[in-house]
């Protein structure tokens, strides 16, 4: 979402105030051991990150089944990009899900709430939700990326709060994902993580 400091605040505000969960997954590529393994395969990173998200939006599908709304899967929309292929991600995700009944503890996204195939892809501009999706990615990366005066931009995260998907009071690890380190290790190598205590 190109939108300028004081379009994106009162927007962020409103994106706040609605009734959603939210869950962002925060990649450091600096702190990536072996970085050479996903340079090799095209959209592994990417792949990765998605499995991580999913995952995470799986169980917060689990935890919010019990209210009976729907039929208990989740509707997996994705921005769609030119040179992604949509079919490739049906086809990790069918991957994953013989990982997780083979090991469930390696594999952890949640089979009876993530199906492959209603995985799609629409285009960003005809979709509002993808559009408060980008906006709530656009805060958070402004609150922990250092920009070229040495500074953060705090003011997104007290509005997204409430919109943090949390796992019995628990955010970091659930609305808010850090890899490849936790969070405190992140915070230890990276001041500006600070931003994100209290949340």
């Amino acid at each position: 979402m190109d939108l300028k400091h004081e379009q994106r605040v009162p927007y962020i505000r409103r994106v706040g105030a609605l009734p959603i969960r939210t869950v962002s997954v925060l990649v450091c590529k600096p702190l990536i051991a072996e970085p050479e393994k996903f340079q090799n395969t095209k959209y592994l990173l990417y792949r990765y990150a998605t499995r991580l998200l999913l995952e995470r939006v799986s169980w917060l599908g689990r935890d919010h089944r019990k209210s009976g709304e729907g039929d208990g899967f989740t509707e997996v929309i994705f921005s769609n990009r030119s040179n992604m292929s949509y079919e490739e991600i049906r086809e990790y995700l069918r991957l994953l899900r013989r990982q997780a009944e083979a090991n469930p503890l390696r594999v952890q996204v949640e089979p009876t709430v993530i199906d492959p195939e209603r995985i799609r892809a629409v285009e960003h501009s005809k979709l509002a939700g993808l559009q408060v999706a980008d906006a709530v990615v656009s805060g958070i990366h402004f609150a922990l990326k250092v920009n070229r005066y040495g500074e953060t931009e705090t003011s997104y995260l007290p509005h997204l709060k409430n919109t943090l998907y949390r796992h019995k009071t628990e955010v970091m690890g659930y609305g808010l994902k850090f890899w490849p380190e936790d969070f405190a290790t992140v915070k230890s190598r990276a001041p500006e993580a600070g931003n994100f205590e209290g949340l």
